[in-house]
């Protein structure tokens, strides 16, 4: 069947609801391996966003895609209320490698994606509040598009349409210190952005506590250690400790969403290690299995999830902790215990990073570049360097999917991801595995659209 055959099709039978006419003209992709899809004239395309963080170790990972299809082989299905060892053996890898970085005993549940793992953590934090419902998080911040994630995402147009399922979460302004929320510099604010969400403890009348016993209202702060479609942002070192500081003293309990962000998108297992604090609870999916399989979980401190607090039944999915996913996840854990990730993603990092800030110097409508590991940002503005250009980055974005940037007499296209306050900031989250040779095009291909679109 032709590729306009297929869009016919699609565009009588399928659903417009999810994101995939965000492009003018979606593509049918046929064939993918490391950091390449292929649409189905064979054109490549570099894929510096590979699915969201989902396939951190590169499409048709040899190693991986061979104990999942081992599992095919062996015992590919079971119901979830029955144990197969690969489902203990990830959920013990997973437990025994966040104690090493947390000092924190806990336990490991899963689930089929991220927004169930940061609902079954909604559940997790209410039981163990006794029912406290309400949150804070942060304005930017995403954790999924269920109707209860939808209350800790800051967008209203997640919500609007469907009204409100839970309790919208109180928001709090990101230490976005590019963009500033309080209108300061860095290099001046004394983390002013701290010395205001300390100041919501003061008194009665802000909403927050009864100084009477010191009783918070709110259960827990549900938090990106970077925000990942706010814009890959960075905080400023000391942040989160100090925030974390705050939590503790009142009593606030610390979900840590690191379902873009682990699994070494920022050269650590877990983002919060660069940031000094022990969250409560830990969500992850994604890269998990590699994209091979839908399978999600979150980890939590003992006192949270030990059997006599969260007991049998407390949550269930039909397919939570399938033996194809958990069999995935294992391969995951193996395999990043065999390489040096750390290492190699810092490295690499470094250089992506460098040859960003080289674009930054030629061209003023980059207005930021930053990241840590390979999770990296590019924000596009007009002229002066600061005013959001989202028609630039959208068209950017357009024309990289069209599939005919011309390099050295060579077609390819480029997979970007739009992100941001204001919709203009590239998040780059490439395949840990990317070579320095791909980055090179990289850079060399996003030029190449820059200048295409008009800068």
């Amino acid at each position: 069947m032709t590729e306009k055959e297929l869009l016919e099709l699609e565009s009588k039978y399928c659903s417009y609801g999810d994101t995939v006419h965000y492009l003018e003209h979606p593509n049918i992709f046929s064939r993918c391996d490391g950091s390449w899809l292929y649409d189905m004239n064979d054109t490549p395309y570099l894929d510096v966003q590979m699915w969201y963080s989902a396939v951190n170790f590169g499409y048709r990972n040899r190693e991986i895609e061979a104990v999942h299809d081992l599992q095919m082989k062996t015992l590919p299905q079971v119901a979830s209320q029955y144990l197969h060892k690969e489902k203990i053996l990830l959920a013990a890898s997973i437990a025994k490698e966040t104690e090493k970085r947390f000092g924190e005993k806990g336990r490991v549940h899963f689930n089929v994606g991220g927004s169930q793992a940061v609902e079954d953590s909604m559940k997790l934090v209410r039981n163990f509040k006794h029912g406290k419902s309400l949150s804070l998080a942060f304005m930017g911040g995403y954790h999924g598009r269920t109707l209860a994630a939808t209350e800790i995402t800051s967008s209203f147009r997640y919500r609007k349409r469907y009204g409100h399922f839970s309790n919208r979460a109180n928001f709090i302004p990101f230490p976005y210190c590019y963009r500033c929320f309080y209108g300061l510099k860095r290099t001046e604010c004394g983390y002013e952005c701290i010395r205001q969400f300390e100041k919501l403890f003061e008194t009665e009348y802000y909403g927050v506590i009864d100084k009477k016993d010191n009783e918070v209202e709110y259960s827990a702060f549900y938090m990106e250690p970077l925000q990942a479609t706010g814009g890959y942002i960075v905080p400023p070192p000391e942040y989160f400790a100090k925030m974390s500081a705050i939590l503790k003293k009142y009593d606030i309990l610390l979900v840590d969403d690191e379902i873009q962000m682990g699994f070494y998108r920022t050269g650590k297992l877990w983002a919060a290690e660069h940031f000094g604090f022990k969250p409560d609870v830990v969500t992850f999916a994604k890269s998990l299995t590699n994209g091979l399989n839908p399978l999600s979980g979150l980890w939590a401190r003992e006192e949270l999830i030990s059997p006599s607090v969260f007991p049998a039944g407390c949550t269930h999915s039909t397919f939570s902790s399938n033996p194809l996913g958990t069999a995935a996840g294992l391969a995951v854990m193996e395999y990043v215990k065999k390489n040096d990730f750390e290492k190699m993603v810092a490295e690499k990092g470094a250089y992506m990073l460098g040859r960003l800030k080289e674009l930054k110097k030629k061209y003023s409508v980059i207005g930021d570049v930053d990241g840590i590991g390979l999770a990296l940002r590019i924000e596009m503005t007009k002229a002066d360097g600061y005013t959001p250009d989202r028609g630039l980055t959208d068209a950017i974005f357009q024309e990289g999917m069209k599939g005919h940037i011309d390099v050295r007499g060579k077609k390819y296209g480029l997979v970007l991801d739009v992100g941001g306050y204001y919709k203009n900031v590239f998040t780059l989250a490439p395949a840990l595995t990317i070579t320095y040779e791909e980055i090179d095009l990289f850079a060399e291909l996003f030029e190449s659209l820059v200048k295409r679109c008009g800068a």
